[in-house]
């Protein structure tokens, strides 16, 4: 039997009106949603992109060695990582730490400056030995080092305020270096790494 036309019309047209007003209502009562859910998606994007840039790492700024505060100074802290990584892989390399005086074939120097030693680094490996002190002096020290080391054969660059003197002879290797009330001395026998004296200036003073 065929169906008739017209009767299929009448019952289609109030369905999809009813339809129509569920489909509105169902937006009316969630209208009042929106904002709400906008508002969580944005502070959720927000708070994702606040972590992300907390959880880049940071590089801590370089530790500067001032004659102020010497309470925290270790050996490690006078050498660059490719220096200290030459010192401690040499054969048989082992390091003393202590608050020695600087080691020097200039006799009296030590009572002339009168340095308050922050630490003294002793190096010994199947090459020789090294030494190297980080200490404080007087405002004076440059003239008196001045003075006391060119009267024992050293090569002296001296400025008003800083000083760098060194001396080698028979395999030994002595440099001081005076700046800004620091004093670094060192002195090597026997084992020469390459510029030793100027890498630990550059390490102390930048």
């Amino acid at each position: 039997m065929a169906r008739t036309g017209g009767r299929s019309l009448w019952l289609a047209v109030p369905i999809g009106m009813i339809c129509l007003a569920v489909v509105g209502a169902l937006g009316w009562l969630a209208a009042p949603q929106v904002p709400g859910v906008v508002g969580f998606i944005g502070d959720a994007l927000r708070f994702g992109s606040a972590q992300n840039v907390q959880a880049e790492p940071t590089v801590p700024p370089a530790e500067v060695i001032t004659a102020e505060d010497f309470s925290d100074i270790d050996c490690r802290a006078l050498y660059a990582d490719d220096l200290w990584a030459e010192l401690v892989w040499s054969p048989d390399a082992l390091l003393s730490q202590t608050g020695a005086a600087p080691v020097t074939a200039v006799e009296g120097l030590n009572d002339l400056l009168a340095p308050v030693v922050a630490v003294t680094c002793g190096w010994r490996s199947e090459y020789g030995t090294i030494t190297t002190t980080l200490a404080t002096v007087a405002d004076d020290a440059v003239t008196v080092a001045d003075a006391a080391l060119r009267g024992q054969g050293f090569t002296c660059d001296t400025t008003e305020t800083s000083l760098t003197c060194s001396r080698t002879a028979s395999g030994e290797v002595e440099v001081h270096r005076i700046r800004d009330g620091v004093w670094v001395a060192s002195r090597e026998s026997a084992w020469h790494p390459e510029d030793y004296a100027a890498r630990v200036a550059d390490q102390v003073w930048g």
